[in-house]
């Protein structure tokens, strides 16, 4: 039935998405609510080949005793493909996405979700990208043990809280804890080799628990961390407002994720500042890798220009399509680029560091066959984003490149939105 159900959505999408490519520039046009700025998962993005593999939900039973629950009571979850071979010792985690909620109303919503409750999860989804199976697919990765866990909380597998009026329980901290501890008994505690790895909330949830990842294994385990689209900015909106920042503050007061912060920034900066990656990055030990577009969807569509900062609806268009963009809005976004890439600059100084920035207007690269690995997948430098994340962790290379700025890349996927 998971595989009827993903191929319905699949042939469903083919209808509705068109996906072309002009030169190696491709565009990928989905339908967007701009009541609540979403965007596609990598698995909804994509229409699977008949030979996708499909891996089946596994939930955490002895979470509850720990009280590591998702926002409506229920069993957190992860996806588990094990490995074989020279993969037979080595583990990818990764942290699934999907934005936050930052208030007992969005949180009583999402609890209704599979974003907030594992009774509305799907019982197998498919793993593409850095989760394929298959080395033409996945050349560094594809017989590791590769797990993705299910995102239920709603604060990056950060928050410990509850509201027993609204029958809320924030445990993204709990879940994240029972989980790895679940993963350890399954053999990850004989990791010869892992990656943490995730997208978008995910990809947060990777820098804040990227130390505490290392500290599991012994030294002689080579660990490092992924962050692929998580580089979320304390940026100005188009108003002169502080969108994200206003969102996240919401986020870490109504989820007690102050006391799971880093301490190397809660120490000397308020916790809201503590939740933006770029006050923490710096500060990991860990070797850490960063993959973003430099000019993120996500955070053009809900950070930079939301509707709530266009009240007239001037950057309506360029919201959804960047073709549609004016020459003003065009540098208003530039300026965007020039802030993550100052952003930056101390973390690539590190030699154990590695760096991605495309200027793409894309969100998650890593979890997408066709910006992982494929025959079009976006370049920087000679080299596609999957060759990279390899290079990097397997030190066949230093990997620190940064894309020119828009619109000199010609190999980016772009997402446009239809409203």
């Amino acid at each position: 039935m998971g595989k009827l159900f993903w191929l319905a959505i699949a042939i469903a999408i083919g209808l509705v998405l068109s996906n072309w490519v002009h030169g190696f520039q491709g565009y990928e046009y989905h339908h967007f609510n701009e009541t609540e700025p979403s965007l596609l998962e990598a698995h909804e993005s994509s229409l699977f080949q008949s030979n996708t593999l499909f891996v089946g939900l596994t939930l955490i039973h002895t979470a509850a005793a720990k009280g590591a629950v998702c926002l409506d009571g229920s069993l957190p979850a992860y996806h588990l493909h094990r490995g074989y071979g020279s993969g037979a010792n080595s583990w990818l985690i990764n942290l699934e996405g999907g934005g936050w909620c930052n208030s007992i109303r969005t949180c009583v919503y999402r609890k209704r979700t599979r974003r907030g409750s594992s009774t509305f999860m799907e019982k197998e989804i498919p793993f593409t990208g850095i989760l394929s199976n298959k080395a033409e697919e996945n050349p560094d990765f594809f017989n590791w043990n590769r797990v993705k866990i299910r995102y239920c909380d709603g604060a990056s597998f950060t928050g410990d809280s509850e509201d027993k009026t609204a029958e809320l329980q924030f445990r993204g901290q709990r879940i994240w804890a029972a989980a790895i501890e679940d993963l350890m008994s399954e053999g990850m505690r004989f990791a010869e080799q892992a990656l943490l790895s995730g997208c978008s909330a995910g990809g947060l949830a990777t820098i804040i628990h990227c130390d505490g990842f290392r500290n599991l294994f012994p030294r002689t385990t080579t660990v490092k961390c992924l962050s692929d689209a998580g580089l979320f900015l304390d940026a100005i909106d188009i108003s002169g407002g502080h969108t994200l920042r206003n969102f996240y503050t919401g986020v870490v007061g109504l989820q007690g994720a102050q006391k799971n912060l880093p301490e190397i920034c809660t120490n000397h900066l308020d916790p809201t500042s503590c939740f933006f990656p770029q006050n923490l990055i710096a500060s990991v030990r860990t070797p850490l890798f960063i993959l973003n577009a430099a000019y993120d969807s996500w955070q053009i569509q809900s950070s930079i220009a939301p509707p709530s900062a266009d009240p007239h609806g001037y950057w309506h268009d360029c919201r959804l399509n960047y073709a549609k963009c004016t020459t003003s809005q065009i540098q208003f976004l530039q300026g965007f680029r020039i802030h993550m890439l100052n952003i930056i600059k101390e973390f690539s100084r590190s030699y154990k560091n590695g760096l991605f920035i495309n200027s793409c207007f894309s969100h998650c690269q890593s979890e997408r066959q066709d910006t992982w690995f494929a025959e079009n997948s976006p370049i920087v430098k000679n080299k596609v984003i999957a060759v990279a994340v390899g290079d990097w962790y397997f030190e066949r290379a230093g990997v620190k490149v940064i894309d020119c700025p828009y619109p000199c890349d010609n190999t980016c996927h772009h997402l446009v939105f239809r409203s």
